[in-house]
């Protein structure tokens, strides 16, 4: 038996970036950040310790994240990994772990600027009040 699932929550380093392959497919490529709390042996003190991932999300989910996403997001990732290995073109073999995303939550935005802002929020209503979650 084999079980390949990661879950992922933290800040997304840079823009995402849509790509299309050749056959048309859509790849949104993601760079993520996740903290471990780490504790210095010598001095007892506890530090945050940076991860970085490459995430790609694939498909319709990369077509409607594409616009939504963006650096400094707070997201939580579901997928898997997987590994990949090539020749550069010195000859040399290179290889490398990726996170396929199957889904992908946003947790929280940076605040930005009211002009990067693409639509006004939703106006509420007296009923959103009565909604028990």
């Amino acid at each position: 038996m084999s079980v390949n699932v990661v879950v992922l929550a933290g800040n997304l380093t840079r823009d995402p970036e849509l790509k299309a392959t050749p056959s048309g497919a859509s790849v949104l490529e993601i760079g993520l950040a996740v903290n471990d709390r780490v504790q210095d042996r010598a001095s007892g003190e506890w530090t945050d310790r940076a991860n970085y991932f490459d995430v790609a999300v694939w498909g319709k989910r990369a077509d409607a994240l594409a616009d939504i996403l963006a650096r400094g997001d707070k997201v939580t990732i579901q997928g898997r990994l997987r590994w990949s290995s090539w020749e550069n073109e010195l000859g040399e073999k290179r290889s490398r772990v990726t996170v396929t995303a199957e889904q992908v939550e946003l947790m929280q935005r940076r605040e930005r600027p009211a002009a990067a802002t693409s639509s006004p929020a939703p106006a509420r209503h007296e009923e959103d009040d009565e909604i028990p979650f």
